[in-house]
């Protein structure tokens, strides 16, 4: 994990909100239009202003610009009709989703990518971006899984008698290998499409190996029910995957974005973020506070302004004083930036600086002032413990079993969407058939 912390006078590896903000001059200008017809969709339009938002935000999770992003438009028209198809059916069947669902989406989003609270809404507007395109998204992905998870009924009690033979299975692999995968589905609808997609999906790839986030562009374009997770698929054995995408994922290195994986269905785009032996996998877990006592204006090391100098001395006498992380919440009440990063594995911190000094601080005791560039940081561990993350709970393991099943579900209810529906493409593109079974 990378913090939003900088030693002094050193710049840390460049985090994500640095790639977002980078990615915002890459994003293509708004294109003035008339609100022409794209598609209906059992009598609901889809515009093509609701087209080129869509490709904007694309570009602004991605970094697709010109041509390469022109070209992505007929998929996402596609994107856009099968979610007109789950809103729909959300609605036909009275599924609520409220402002409040959809805020703590936007909040989930913003922290895997390291972004404080707002911060989604900030830079989508600064991208000439109206925030009701993601927040529609998601609130077509918040029901559609409700819908689901309301289809599967008795199926989504999982019994223990089940539950104990996922745990056996799994303590039966303990020494084989396991992989943390994250993944992007973009499905093919039918035959004729298949170039294309595949163009598509190798633009996305492109981008992501530039440093696009993978869990933003997963949220916007992933058509597995993992996408509102970012793609994230947690540990898993590389049988659990597609036989296709499981060969490829054995012989990744870490950190590494696959080419497109053909598999039943469509396309996979895959990250192997890393790699552990099932059974075994100790880590030293650190739960983190900080306080920023922000600068006006970036400091100059040699003349810093008197602002400056205050709030250096404030972050010093919070360093003296302060015994538990509680001590901190008084510190953000006289203006410092609080950040609570929630629990952290040790290994994972970046710089080894970083790393090293919070593993040596006491349980409580506040780190010395770090001075950053716009801010006097301080840092408190509030617990640190060691366990055997490979050791999978029952919680867990219902969770997996329930994903899987409204995987399966989710296929089968889109066909059967896509084969009673009428849509009508005026832009050219053709109406999808109903999709292959991605898996099984």
């Amino acid at each position: 994990m990378t913090f939003s912390m900088r030693l002094p006078f050193r710049r840390l590896p460049p985090l994500a909100t640095a790639v977002l903000a980078a990615l915002l001059a890459l994003a293509a200008p708004a294109v003035a239009q008339v609100n022409r017809v794209a598609a209906v969709v059992n009598g609901d339009v889809i515009t093509l202003n609701e087209v080129e938002s869509r490709r904007r935000l694309l570009a602004l999770s991605a970094g697709m610009t010109g041509d390469v992003a022109g070209r992505a438009n007929d998929q996402i028209l596609r994107l856009l009709i099968n979610e007109r198809l789950r809103t729909q059916e959300v609605a036909r069947r009275r599924i609520p989703v409220t402002d409040q669902d959809i805020a703590g989406a936007v909040g989930d989003i913003e922290q895997r990518n390291g972004l404080q609270p707002g911060g989604l809404r900030e830079n989508l507007r600064r991208g000439g971006i109206d925030p009701r395109v993601l927040y529609d998204q998601i609130r077509a992905q918040i029901g559609w899984n409700r819908l689901l998870r309301g289809l599967l009924g008795d199926q989504a009690t999982i019994a223990q008698p089940v539950v104990d033979e996922y745990l056996a299975a799994a303590q039966a692999r303990a020494g084989q290998p396991e992989y943390m995968v994250s993944e992007i589905f973009i499905p093919v609808s039918a035959p004729g499409q298949e170039a294309e997609v595949q163009r598509f999906t190798a633009d996305i790839i492109t981008r992501l190996r530039a440093g696009a986030p993978f869990a933003m562009v997963a949220t916007q374009f992933s058509q597995s029910q993992t996408a509102l997770l970012g793609g994230d698929l947690g540990w898993t054995q590389a049988e659990r995957l597609d036989p296709e995408v499981a060969a490829i994922v054995r012989q990744m290195p870490e950190g590494a974005i696959s080419n497109p994986i053909r598999v039943p269905g469509g396309f996979v785009i895959v990250s192997l973020r890393g790699k552990r032996i099932a059974g075994r996998d100790m880590a030293t877990l650190l739960t983190v506070r900080q306080a920023v006592f922000p600068f006006e204006g970036q400091v100059n090391p040699v003349a810093p302004t008197a602002q400056q100098m205050r709030q250096v001395e404030s972050a010093q006498r919070l360093s003296e004083t302060a015994r538990s992380c509680d001590a901190l919440d008084a510190a953000g009440r006289a203006g410092a930036r609080l950040n609570d990063p929630g629990q952290v594995r040790l290994d994972t911190i970046s710089p080894p600086e970083l790393r090293d000094l919070l593993g040596s601080l006491p349980i409580g005791q506040p780190s010395q002032p770090i001075i950053a560039p716009d801010g006097a940081m301080i840092l408190v561990v509030c617990a640190r413990e060691t366990r055997n993350l490979a050791e999978i709970t029952a919680e867990q393991a219902r969770d997996r079993i329930v994903r899987e099943r409204v995987e399966l579900i989710s296929r089968q209810v889109l066909r059967d969407l896509q084969r009673r529906a009428q849509i009508d493409i005026r832009s050219g593109v053709t109406t999808p058939a109903p999709a292959a079974a991605r898996r099984g």
